[in-house]
């Protein structure tokens, strides 16, 4: 029988969290076996202290970075089926159904599409392109579903990327035909891009996908996101 291990990578999150926690209680069918996991890298505003005692909720502490959370988070897993969720990302009703239905297909890795909590034309035609099975229309941001057998066979994430380590872990995935999208969408916060500008924030990200196409180093995609992107 299949257990799902929700993933989640925190560092001050401390409204988000409840947020989505609140969601998921909602989303999971509860047909489906599953634990979550909140990996914390450190939060400073108390986002570890309001979380509700669940005994299917389980708090991690980690060194600070996605990729280093999200692995640490993956060595604690007890399901064979590790789904990985931003903060800031709200997965569709029955997500768990949705998702197990593909692993009993044979899909061993996937996500769903996109759409954002902000209706700009630039990103309406952007979370369009989600629904394309296509490296170029992934992100981090649509969430990631992979067999734990699978996710140890390619290492996991690598933490050299300190950022772009979604798009670098289903890069391998894609190099092992294992993936696929579900047509139902995930929610997620378009936050950034009103923080940034929708127009300068999707400019500064396609930079940043092609200087890694170009095979720039995982340094340099982050010091150019540092100078960049708030």
């Amino acid at each position: 029988m299949t257990k799902i291990s929700i993933i989640i990578p925190i560092y001050n999150e401390v409204d988000g969290i409840h947020r989505l926690l609140l969601h998921l209680e909602n989303a999971v069918s509860k047909t489906v076996d599953y634990e979550v996991l909140i990996v914390d890298g450190g939060s400073t505003d108390g986002s570890q202290n309001g979380i509700p005692i669940h005994p299917a909720i389980t708090i991690i502490q980690s060194e600070k970075g996605r990729a280093k959370q999200m692995n640490a988070g993956a060595r604690k897993a007890t399901g064979d089926l590790l789904y990985f969720l931003h903060c800031d990302s709200y997965p569709p009703i029955g997500f768990d159904v949705l998702i197990e239905n593909q692993i009993k297909k044979g899909n061993q890795a996937g996500c769903f599409r996109m759409k954002f909590d902000y209706a700009h034309p630039v990103l309406v035609v952007s979370q369009w392109f989600t629904r394309i099975n296509h490296i170029s229309c992934r992100g981090g941001d649509q969430s990631l579903f992979v067999t734990k057998e699978l996710f140890n066979e390619i290492n996991g994430f690598n933490e050299s990327f300190i950022i772009y380590e979604d798009n670098e872990i289903i890069s391998r995935l894609y190099a092992k035909k294992h993936f696929v999208v579900i047509p139902r969408s995930v929610i997620t916060s378009a936050r950034r891009y009103r923080e940034n500008g929708v127009w300068k924030l999707q400019y500064h990200f396609a930079v940043i996908h092609l200087k890694r196409r170009l095979g720039h180093s995982a340094e340099s995609l982050l010091r150019y996101y540092k100078n960049n992107i708030i």
